[in-house]
């Protein structure tokens, strides 16, 4: 019996004949598997061994191609000649070196930690509002929330009574109304529309149109309605225009009525006797809230100030107005009362109120206008401090105020004191370039000046063109003219 053994192993095996016995009555042959302790070459040829330039290269190797996916790609174990051989000769022929500033460039596009998302990555998140719950005091009951519906009556009050075209067309249809008529035929038609203060608008309205007796029917209509009535607006309103019309009965003893009244019916009477030309109770009752200790606003000084100043007579009371007004620190004027009251200290000869004046304006934070920069430089032409007045005209420059016809006519006057020809003429061009027509003192001046300087050809001009502006000179201007001539005649000869 032939018996084959075989055994499993990995390495290859060689077949041997031989026969093994096994007993003595059955003979058995084995048949064994010999193992070799050579490897077998594979069938398939070995690869050659890379040249020395591609075993040591010289150069790092390049960056991978980040357009084709490399775990995609299928790695190959089979070498094919061919392909190494065009690998070999593209090589060859791009074979470059990177510089060292190219790879640095490279390689910190990797260093670093690349922010996820812009801006700031540290943001201090706000602090949450407060809660009312919180803000509301305790053992308090919880308010209710009420849903008001919109009425018709409440859209339509909210729209009226502060609407100054309806409170001007009140004014109108009560204007419009027969002598023997009562305002209680406009005014009780909306009535319910009305709210404390509308009147005042309607009561000044009517005091424009010169008809106090209206103004004041409409102050004892609103008396008898609760919701209109009492209304310190509509009371002063009343009584101004009753002292600007002379309607107003003035008490005997003001010292009661200052100090019954409020602050805002005083200055509201103070403003109509100005307004209506009564100065002389509008000092007394200034004078009476004085004593009193009620201070009025400044305002009402400024207006008095400018009426007293038209009168040469009144200065030694504007003098004492303009020293009670220096001694206030609750100083608050606008614009136009500070340009008011420069104006008459430039006419008393007080140029130290108006550069203080001046001063305080500019501290306060506020811009000067044309019209105080104006008064300014003819305040320090009339001092004779025309260096002084320039730099206010190069401040004006510099800050891109516009000129108007005042401002122009007193800078040409200031460069005919300082006998600036050139700059002179430049304004005169400016003005006329502005579109503003030359007065009769502009002409004047440029006259004098050319005479000044010689230039009879250029006095001829402007005199030509005075005359067909519809000017004709004074005696005085064309005396000098015939004498200048006179003697330029016999110069030549």
């Amino acid at each position: 019996m032939n018996c084959t053994l075989s055994y499993m192993s990995l390495h290859p095996v060689v077949p041997s004949n031989r026969v093994f016995p096994i007993s003595k009555n059955n003979n058995i042959t084995t048949t064994l598997m010999a193992h070799s302790n050579q490897r077998r070459r594979p069938t398939t040829t070995r690869h050659p061994k890379l040249p020395k330039n591609l075993q040591n290269p010289r150069r790092t190797k390049l960056p991978p191609d980040f357009g084709v996916n490399l775990f995609l790609k299928k790695p190959s174990d089979e070498y094919d000649p061919i392909k190494a051989d065009s690998v070999e000769e593209q090589e060859a022929d791009n074979d470059f070196i990177w510089e060292s500033e190219e790879l640095e460039a490279i390689s910190s596009l990797f260093q670093g930690r690349i922010p996820q998302k812009p801006g700031r990555l540290y943001r201090e998140r706000p602090l949450p509002l407060p809660l009312p719950h919180r803000l509301r005091p305790l053992e308090l009951p919880t308010p209710k929330k009420r849903v008001y519906l919109a009425s018709s009556r409440a859209s339509i009050c909210k729209q009226v009574y502060k609407n100054p075209s309806f409170l001007i067309s009140l004014a109108r249809d009560i204007k419009g109304l027969d002598s023997h008529k009562d305002v209680a035929e406009v005014l009780d038609k909306c009535g319910r529309f009305l709210r404390k203060g509308s009147l005042s608008f309607t009561v000044r309205e009517l005091g424009h149109m010169n008809l106090p007796e209206r103004a004041l029917q409409t102050f004892c209509w609103a008396q008898k309605h609760p919701h209109l009535f009492p209304d310190d607006r509509l009371l002063a309103s009343t009584v101004e225009v009753l002292a600007r019309h002379h309607e107003l009965k003035v008490p005997f003893k003001l010292e009661n009525f200052v100090s019954l009244a409020s602050k805002g019916v005083l200055e509201a009477m103070v403003k109509g006797f100005v307004k209506g030309g009564n100065l002389k109770l509008a000092w007394k009752l200034l004078m009476v809230a004085k004593d009193g200790g009620r201070m009025l606003d400044p305002s009402i000084y400024a207006k008095l100030i400018l009426e007293l100043g038209k009168n040469p007579d009144k200065y030694m009371l504007v003098m004492t107005l303009l020293d009670e007004l220096g001694q206030r620190d609750d100083l608050n004027l606008s614009q136009q009362d500070c340009t008011a009251i420069m104006k008459v200290g430039i006419r008393l000869q007080k140029f130290g109120v108006v550069e203080s004046l001046f001063h305080w304006f500019t501290h306060s934070g506020r811009d000067p206008t044309v019209v105080m920069y104006t008064t300014l430089i003819h305040s320090r032409l009339s001092e004779k401090k025309c260096r002084e007045a320039l730099t206010v005209v190069w401040n004006m420059e510099a800050s891109n105020c516009l000129f108007d016809l005042p401002a122009y006519r007193v800078v040409i006057k200031l460069f005919v004191a300082l006998n600036d020809i050139s700059r002179a003429i430049r304004y005169f061009s400016k003005l006329k370039e502005a579109g503003f027509c030359p007065t009769y003192d502009i002409y004047r001046d440029m006259i004098r000046i050319f005479m000044a300087s010689g230039r009879l050809a250029k006095c001829r001009d402007v005199c030509k063109e005075a005359e067909m502006a519809g000017f004709k000179l004074d005696r005085q201007t064309v005396v000098e003219l015939l004498q200048i001539e006179k003697e330029s005649r016999i110069g030549t000869i």
